[in-house]
């Protein structure tokens, strides 16, 4: 079956960084879009950044030019690397593919920046 394993959060100091990684299986991982999204406490969840199969990226405007989304396929794992990391980027962070019509989540990681 189709699982995803987010590790990598925590408490981070503002202007910190912290690297998240979502490691696939159940699916042909190398073909399929990734994306990492995140919820705040009495938030909607919000995309955050994707990676198409082919390596092209996209970013909200709220962490473009401080989160990096990038893919490893032969480990099955898509990772966030977070710079600058300010209070507002607190919040559960989830990964997500799509397959066909299905959405499928992990787990969550909390990440949380605070002095």
């Amino acid at each position: 079956q189709v699982q995803l394993v987010e590790s990598g959060g925590g408490l981070v100091q503002p202007g910190g960084s912290l690297r998240l990684s979502c490691a696939g299986s159940g699916f042909t991982f190398s073909t399929y879009t990734m994306s990492w999204h995140r919820q705040a406490p009495g938030k909607e969840r919000e995309l955050v950044a994707y990676i198409a199969s082919f390596g092209l990226t996209n970013y909200s405007d709220s962490v473009k030019g401080r989160f990096t989304i990038s893919r490893d396929n032969a480990k099955n794992t898509v990772y966030l690397q977070m710079n600058n990391m300010k209070p507002e980027d607190t919040a559960v962070y989830y990964c997500r593919v799509i397959l066909r019509t299905q959405q499928y989540w992990g787990q969550g990681t909390q990440v949380t920046v605070s002095s």
